[in-house]
């Protein structure tokens, strides 16, 4: 540890001498931390007491919080990791699936120490953290997750008879079954939710793509991955979503809104959106955990949500550590949490969301949730997404094991090509 220390003595004091001036400014001026964060993660409110909070527990740093849009975000933090960019961020938020591009790019701070001997990383939910590791070092620290819950309607649950908590996929089946008469239905599902089909076919065992000896391979037509798609056609079928489009077109909160829907899979803040759009379902509306094929074990699901990264070229690494440390605390992560509806970012943790009825039924899917194959290509492969005409296939009667092939053949193609 003291030749450590020295060597990084030594490393300051020459580029100190170089550039001809002390790294965090004049003595007494105010260490400037820049932090961004992405729109909609965090309330104003938190924001502020947060900044409030660290600065006053961090005296002579001034916490310069910035939010930035999703849209053109990943150009924006490659100028920063790159150095290119006239903007500058100390510690950044980026997608937990993010991070594994960000890496290979270049330019992010491995934190491999930090998470081990700060922030407990052992008990960090692994579809956060899993997608922050890159050959085994920790890049991605998980700041908060989100996943899918079945959102129902309370109304049409207990006018079909259904009282009990649906624990299998088998019993959701039978309740659906029950649910879709008339103009009513049973779910709204639409044809092209893939991330929904990704924790099915991960229930029966399957992958997405999987790599081996350097090559990774797109496996949808594996016959569990195809299990998986065949229950999803099961439940799709008893409603009346589109076959050919995704959640967002239309918006399924606007469509369950309208009334006549039992059920829709969305993290549960969409509740927030269907009771603005229809103020006559306040406390109308359900959540319960996505089922398994066993009562003893709910259904996956894929976790979404960020993780926090730092820059190499920071000035203010030491700075940077502290807010990340700050914002992983159980204080943070409870006012997060209570604030935002999310999933803590440890299994240990998970307990601070109890009586908030939506982020508890999050907690067990989050507490063994998945991310997507651990590639760096892997956002090229959601930009060209051959999973949505794959699944409009099944769903509108073509071969399920002809029209997996050629969506594996693209994941394939993309994930293992050269640049």
């Amino acid at each position: 540890m003291k030749m450590r220390f020295l060597a990084v003595s030594t490393a300051l004091a020459a580029a100190t001498a170089l550039t001809g001036c002390s790294l965090a400014g004049s003595a007494g001026d105010p260490q400037k931390v820049t932090l961004w964060l992405m729109k909609g993660s965090a309330s104003d409110d938190f924001i502020a007491q947060f900044t409030s909070s660290f600065e006053k527990d961090h005296p002579g740093v001034d916490l310069d919080v910035r939010i930035q849009e999703w849209t053109g975000i990943g150009d924006k933090v490659n100028s920063v990791l790159s150095g290119r960019s006239a903007e500058s961020a100390d510690v950044i938020e980026v997608g937990n699936t993010q991070v594994a591009q960000y890496v290979e790019t270049g330019g992010v701070s491995e934190l491999t120490l930090e998470a081990l001997r700060l922030w407990d990383g052992k008990d960090w939910l692994k579809g956060l953290s899993d997608p922050g590791s890159v050959n085994g070092a920790q890049f991605g620290v998980p700041w908060y997750a989100a996943n899918r819950v079945v959102i129902y309607n309370k109304d049409l649950f207990a006018n079909a008879g259904i009282k009990t908590p649906i624990k299998t996929r088998q019993e959701w089946i039978q309740a659906t079954q029950k649910l879709d008469k008339g103009s009513q239905q049973g779910i709204y599902l639409a044809g092209q939710n893939w991330y929904v089909l990704a924790g099915f076919v991960w229930d029966e065992g399957g992958e997405l793509a999987v790599e081996g000896g350097g090559q990774w391979l797109g496996t949808l037509d594996d016959e569990k991955a195809l299990a998986g798609m065949e229950f999803y056609k099961q439940l799709q079928d008893l409603g009346d979503g589109p076959k050919d489009a995704d959640e967002e077109t239309p918006p399924q909160s606007e469509v369950f809104a309208r009334g006549g829907i039992a059920q829709i899979i969305a993290p549960p803040g969409q509740a927030a959106a269907i009771e603005a759009a229809n103020p006559a379902l306040k406390g109308k509306l359900g959540f319960f955990p996505i089922p398994g094929k066993a009562a003893d074990k709910v259904g996956a699901v894929f976790t979404g949500g960020s993780d926090l990264i730092i820059p190499e070229k920071t000035r203010q690494r030491k700075n940077a550590v502290d807010v990340i440390t700050a914002l992983v605390s159980e204080r943070w992560q409870t006012e997060l949490a209570r604030t935002m509806s999310y999933v803590p970012n440890k299994t240990t943790l998970a307990h601070v969301v109890e009586g908030n009825e939506g982020a508890t039924a999050m907690a067990p899917g989050a507490a063994q949730g998945r991310a997507t194959p651990k590639s760096a290509r892997w956002a090229e492969v959601e930009a060209k997404n051959p999973i949505k005409p794959f699944m409009t296939a099944v769903l509108t009667g073509q071969d399920p094991k002809e029209a997996a092939k050629t969506a594996s053949d693209s994941i394939s193609k993309v994930l293992s090509s050269d640049r």
